[in-house]
């Protein structure tokens, strides 16, 4: 089933410099760009992004992350993109992730991790709306 998902390059991959090099993973793997953007988050878009952890010890650190640089938000499409974005990102904490996973080549820890995609069906239809209206995705 062809899905779409949300993918973000956090602060510490774009600082980096890493963003190429993952976006031509993304691509190798056979993911179709649908929508692209460099963007720095407010703390408040942060805050609104993340809302389901708001009650967890993290949320703040997590905030914080995200807004000390800039992002690349994309929206990604293929075949179970979903799944596919989560196995080619790797484990969160890069220490479990598989070799080859760009949480493994790239990640220095389980908070600095490099990316971000949706977890399920569910969080994709929130995130992409999130950052992108309906006339920014192809």
């Amino acid at each position: 089933m062809i899905e779409k998902t949300l993918s973000i390059i956090k602060p510490d991959g774009v600082k980096a410099g890493h963003t190429g090099k993952i976006i031509q993973i993304f691509e190798e793997k056979g993911f179709e760009i649908k929508s692209i953007k460099k963007v720095h988050l407010t703390k408040s878009q942060a805050e609104g992004f993340y809302y389901v952890h708001r009650e967890r010890p993290f949320f703040n650190s997590l905030v914080s992350f995200m807004t000390e640089g800039p992002v690349v938000l994309m929206v990604l499409s293929g075949e179970n993109a979903i799944a596919g974005n989560r196995e080619i990102m790797g484990a969160t904490n890069p220490k479990d992730a598989k070799e080859g996973t760009i949480r493994k080549m790239f990640a220095e820890s389980i908070e600095r991790n490099v990316v971000h995609g949706s977890d399920s069906p569910e969080s994709a239809r929130f995130e992409i709306p999130y950052f992108f209206n309906v006339f920014e995705i192809l």
